[in-house]
Protein backbone atom coordinates (compact mmCIF):
# COMPACT_ATOMS: atom_id res chain seq x y z
CA UNK A 1 0.00 0.00 0.00
CA UNK A 2 1.35 3.45 -0.90
CA UNK A 3 2.19 5.49 2.19
CA UNK A 4 0.52 8.91 2.31
CA UNK A 5 2.27 12.16 3.14
CA UNK A 6 0.26 12.39 6.33
CA UNK A 7 1.23 8.88 7.40
CA UNK A 8 4.91 9.77 6.93
CA UNK A 9 4.46 12.94 8.94
CA UNK A 10 2.67 11.11 11.74
CA UNK A 11 5.52 8.59 11.95
CA UNK A 12 8.03 11.41 12.24
CA UNK A 13 5.97 13.12 14.91
CA UNK A 14 5.72 9.84 16.83
CA UNK A 15 9.50 9.67 17.10
CA UNK A 16 9.73 13.27 18.29
CA UNK A 17 6.96 12.76 20.84
CA UNK A 18 8.50 9.57 22.27
CA UNK A 19 11.98 11.10 22.51
CA UNK A 20 10.59 14.28 24.01
CA UNK A 21 8.66 12.44 26.72
CA UNK A 22 11.60 10.17 27.52
CA UNK A 23 13.81 13.20 28.05
CA UNK A 24 11.44 15.29 30.12
CA UNK A 25 10.31 12.67 32.63
CA UNK A 26 6.55 13.06 32.26
CA UNK A 27 5.81 9.72 33.91
CA UNK A 28 4.65 11.48 37.06
CA UNK A 29 2.81 14.29 35.29
CA UNK A 30 -0.95 14.72 35.30
CA UNK A 31 -2.85 12.71 32.64
CA UNK A 32 -3.28 14.62 29.38
CA UNK A 33 -6.64 16.21 28.75
CA UNK A 34 -8.74 17.39 25.84
CA UNK A 35 -7.71 20.96 26.66
CA UNK A 36 -4.08 20.00 26.00
CA UNK A 37 -5.13 19.51 22.37
CA UNK A 38 -7.05 22.80 22.25
CA UNK A 39 -10.30 20.86 22.33
CA UNK A 40 -13.58 21.16 24.21
CA UNK A 41 -15.45 18.29 25.90
CA UNK A 42 -19.13 18.21 24.99
CA UNK A 43 -22.08 16.87 26.99
CA UNK A 44 -21.48 13.35 25.67
CA UNK A 45 -17.89 13.28 26.95
CA UNK A 46 -16.52 13.66 23.42
CA UNK A 47 -13.51 15.90 22.90
CA UNK A 48 -14.11 18.17 19.90
CA UNK A 49 -11.04 19.66 18.21
CA UNK A 50 -11.30 22.10 15.33
CA UNK A 51 -8.84 24.30 13.49
CA UNK A 52 -9.38 26.16 10.24
CA UNK A 53 -7.68 28.77 8.12
CA UNK A 54 -7.67 29.53 4.38
CA UNK A 55 -5.18 26.70 3.79
CA UNK A 56 -6.73 23.84 5.74
CA UNK A 57 -9.59 22.49 7.81
CA UNK A 58 -9.15 20.06 10.73
CA UNK A 59 -11.82 18.31 12.78
CA UNK A 60 -11.16 15.51 15.29
CA UNK A 61 -13.46 13.98 17.89
CA UNK A 62 -12.71 11.26 20.43
CA UNK A 63 -14.19 9.90 23.70
CA UNK A 64 -12.38 11.14 26.79
CA UNK A 65 -13.57 8.21 28.93
CA UNK A 66 -11.91 5.35 27.00
CA UNK A 67 -10.00 3.21 29.58
CA UNK A 68 -6.65 3.45 27.78
CA UNK A 69 -6.79 7.22 27.68
CA UNK A 70 -3.07 7.75 27.12
CA UNK A 71 -2.93 5.64 23.94
CA UNK A 72 -5.94 7.42 22.48
CA UNK A 73 -4.52 10.83 23.39
CA UNK A 74 -1.17 9.94 21.81
CA UNK A 75 -2.85 8.85 18.57
CA UNK A 76 -5.00 11.97 18.35
CA UNK A 77 -2.05 14.23 19.08
CA UNK A 78 0.15 12.54 16.48
CA UNK A 79 -2.65 12.61 13.88
CA UNK A 80 -3.32 16.29 14.51
CA UNK A 81 0.34 17.34 14.58
CA UNK A 82 1.24 15.23 11.55
CA UNK A 83 -1.50 16.83 9.51
CA UNK A 84 -0.62 20.35 10.62
CA UNK A 85 3.05 19.79 9.78
CA UNK A 86 1.99 19.00 6.20
CA UNK A 87 -0.84 21.54 5.93
CA UNK A 88 1.25 24.45 7.13
CA UNK A 89 3.97 23.94 4.52
CA UNK A 90 4.01 26.72 1.92
CA UNK A 91 2.87 25.50 -1.50
CA UNK A 92 0.68 26.32 -4.47
CA UNK A 93 -2.33 24.20 -3.50
CA UNK A 94 -5.54 24.70 -5.43
CA UNK A 95 -7.84 23.59 -2.61
CA UNK A 96 -7.54 23.69 1.20
CA UNK A 97 -6.18 20.54 2.84
CA UNK A 98 -8.66 18.63 4.97
CA UNK A 99 -8.55 16.23 7.92
CA UNK A 100 -11.74 14.82 9.42
CA UNK A 101 -11.29 12.19 12.16
CA UNK A 102 -14.35 10.67 13.83
CA UNK A 103 -14.60 7.91 16.42
CA UNK A 104 -17.11 5.13 17.09
CA UNK A 105 -17.32 3.08 20.29
CA UNK A 106 -18.18 -0.63 20.60
CA UNK A 107 -18.48 -3.01 23.54
CA UNK A 108 -18.96 -6.68 24.32
CA UNK A 109 -20.06 -8.49 27.46
CA UNK A 110 -19.78 -12.03 26.09
CA UNK A 111 -17.29 -14.36 27.87
CA UNK A 112 -14.40 -14.98 28.06
CA UNK A 113 -13.93 -11.23 28.64
CA UNK A 114 -15.74 -7.94 28.56
CA UNK A 115 -14.30 -5.50 26.06
CA UNK A 116 -14.50 -1.87 25.05
CA UNK A 117 -13.34 -0.55 21.70
CA UNK A 118 -12.95 2.77 19.96
CA UNK A 119 -12.33 3.00 16.22
CA UNK A 120 -11.06 6.13 14.50
CA UNK A 121 -11.94 6.82 10.88
CA UNK A 122 -9.88 9.53 9.21
CA UNK A 123 -10.62 11.19 5.89
CA UNK A 124 -7.75 13.27 4.60
CA UNK A 125 -6.95 15.32 1.55
CA UNK A 126 -3.42 16.68 1.42
CA UNK A 127 -2.88 17.52 -2.21
CA UNK A 128 -2.78 14.02 -3.71
CA UNK A 129 -4.79 12.92 -6.71
CA UNK A 130 -7.53 11.57 -4.43
CA UNK A 131 -8.41 11.89 -0.73
CA UNK A 132 -7.76 8.80 1.39
CA UNK A 133 -9.53 7.17 4.31
CA UNK A 134 -7.86 5.09 6.99
CA UNK A 135 -8.72 3.48 10.33
CA UNK A 136 -7.12 3.02 13.74
CA UNK A 137 -8.73 0.82 16.39
CA UNK A 138 -8.08 0.46 20.11
CA UNK A 139 -9.44 -2.50 22.11
CA UNK A 140 -9.41 -2.91 25.87
CA UNK A 141 -9.91 -5.95 28.11
CA UNK A 142 -12.10 -4.63 30.92
CA UNK A 143 -11.50 -7.69 33.12
CA UNK A 144 -7.70 -7.87 32.89
CA UNK A 145 -7.31 -4.14 32.26
CA UNK A 146 -4.96 -4.37 29.31
CA UNK A 147 -5.03 -3.76 25.55
CA UNK A 148 -6.19 -6.43 23.10
CA UNK A 149 -4.41 -6.76 19.78
CA UNK A 150 -5.03 -9.11 16.87
CA UNK A 151 -2.14 -11.20 18.22
CA UNK A 152 -3.74 -11.59 21.66
CA UNK A 153 -7.38 -11.83 20.55
CA UNK A 154 -7.16 -15.52 19.71
CA UNK A 155 -5.86 -18.51 21.67
CA UNK A 156 -2.26 -19.55 20.99
CA UNK A 157 -2.09 -22.23 18.33
CA UNK A 158 -5.55 -21.48 16.92
CA UNK A 159 -5.92 -20.77 13.22
CA UNK A 160 -8.77 -18.28 12.87
CA UNK A 161 -7.88 -16.65 9.55
CA UNK A 162 -8.76 -19.55 7.23
CA UNK A 163 -12.21 -19.30 8.85
CA UNK A 164 -12.35 -15.50 8.79
CA UNK A 165 -11.25 -14.92 5.19
CA UNK A 166 -14.25 -16.58 3.43
CA UNK A 167 -16.64 -14.69 5.72
CA UNK A 168 -14.90 -11.39 5.01
CA UNK A 169 -14.77 -12.15 1.29
CA UNK A 170 -18.51 -12.85 1.15
CA UNK A 171 -19.34 -9.62 2.97
CA UNK A 172 -17.01 -7.56 0.75
CA UNK A 173 -18.62 -9.01 -2.37
CA UNK A 174 -22.01 -8.09 -0.98
CA UNK A 175 -20.98 -4.53 -0.15
CA UNK A 176 -19.34 -3.91 -3.52
CA UNK A 177 -22.04 -5.68 -5.53
CA UNK A 178 -19.50 -7.81 -7.35
CA UNK A 179 -16.77 -10.32 -6.67
CA UNK A 180 -13.46 -8.62 -5.97
CA UNK A 181 -11.01 -11.26 -4.80
CA UNK A 182 -8.93 -10.70 -1.69
CA UNK A 183 -5.60 -12.36 -2.39
CA UNK A 184 -4.74 -15.12 0.12
CA UNK A 185 -1.44 -13.39 0.89
CA UNK A 186 -3.46 -10.46 2.24
CA UNK A 187 -6.55 -12.27 3.47
CA UNK A 188 -4.56 -14.69 5.65
CA UNK A 189 -2.14 -12.09 6.96
CA UNK A 190 -2.93 -11.21 10.62
CA UNK A 191 -1.44 -7.73 10.23
CA UNK A 192 -4.23 -6.86 7.78
CA UNK A 193 -6.77 -7.39 10.57
CA UNK A 194 -5.17 -5.24 13.25
CA UNK A 195 -8.05 -2.74 13.22
CA UNK A 196 -11.06 -4.53 14.69
CA UNK A 197 -13.81 -4.25 17.28
CA UNK A 198 -15.92 -6.73 19.21
CA UNK A 199 -19.65 -6.72 19.91
CA UNK A 200 -21.75 -9.44 21.54
CA UNK A 201 -22.58 -11.02 18.19
CA UNK A 202 -20.03 -9.68 15.70
CA UNK A 203 -16.35 -9.29 14.98
CA UNK A 204 -15.87 -6.16 12.91
CA UNK A 205 -12.80 -5.48 10.79
CA UNK A 206 -11.80 -2.08 9.44
CA UNK A 207 -9.65 -1.99 6.33
CA UNK A 208 -8.01 1.26 5.24
CA UNK A 209 -7.75 2.04 1.54
CA UNK A 210 -5.29 -0.35 -0.08
CA UNK A 211 -5.12 -2.77 2.86
CA UNK A 212 -6.67 -5.82 1.19
CA UNK A 213 -8.04 -4.43 -2.09
CA UNK A 214 -6.90 -1.77 -4.56
CA UNK A 215 -7.25 1.78 -3.25
CA UNK A 216 -10.09 2.42 -5.70
CA UNK A 217 -12.27 0.07 -3.63
CA UNK A 218 -12.11 2.57 -0.78
CA UNK A 219 -12.05 1.91 2.95
CA UNK A 220 -14.09 -1.05 4.15
CA UNK A 221 -15.92 -1.90 7.36
CA UNK A 222 -16.71 -5.61 7.42
CA UNK A 223 -18.73 -7.33 10.17
CA UNK A 224 -18.74 -11.12 10.40
CA UNK A 225 -20.66 -13.29 12.86
CA UNK A 226 -18.73 -13.99 16.04
CA UNK A 227 -19.98 -17.57 16.29
CA UNK A 228 -17.62 -19.29 13.82
CA UNK A 229 -14.52 -18.05 15.72
CA UNK A 230 -15.96 -17.82 19.25
CA UNK A 231 -14.19 -20.95 20.46
CA UNK A 232 -10.84 -19.53 19.33
CA UNK A 233 -11.15 -16.20 21.15
CA UNK A 234 -8.79 -16.13 24.14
Amino acid sequence: MRMSSLASAVSAVSVVVVLGWAGTGLAGAAPPTCADLDGVVDANQICQIQATNPGYSLRISYPVDYPDAQSVFDYVQQTRDGFLNVAQMPDLRLMPYELDTTSTEYSSTVPPRKTQSVVFKTYQGVGGAHPTTFYQAFNWDLDQRKPITIDTLFKPGSKPFPVILPLVQAEVDKQLGQQVTIEPGDGLDPTKYQNFALTDDSLIFFFSQGDVLPEAAGALQVAIPRGPVAAMIA
